[in-house]
């Protein structure tokens, strides 16, 4: 079975790589591999999972809406449409999506 994967791209950016390991109901967790550009989001995700750890779902909304406005997009490495509208967790070398 061939193994999925996304690059998280910002224009031209590889922010990172992303490897399915299971999908858990909307969820697809996935391992990650930061590129170089991904420490400029760094603090927008953390600022996200901070946020949501606290139960402060105002501050946790408004991180995730800075993450989407950076306009992200997950490009199948193995090709077909990337998707563009998702919502994306990343915590160390682990990563959850759902579109």
């Amino acid at each position: 079975m061939a193994e999925t994967s996304w690059q998280l791209r910002q224009g031209d950016r590889l922010i990172g790589m992303l490897t399915l390991d299971k999908v858990d109901m909307f969820w697809s967790d996935c391992h990650f591999e930061p590129a170089a550009a991904w420490e400029d989001l760094r603090p927008l995700f953390a600022a996200s999972r901070d946020a949501w750890e606290r139960g402060d779902q105002d501050a946790a909304l408004a991180a995730d809406e800075m993450i989407y406005a950076q306009g992200l997009v997950l490009d199948p490495a193995g090709g077909g449409a990337p998707i563009t509208d998702f919502l994306i967790r990343i915590n160390g070398e682990t990563a959850r999506f759902r579109h």
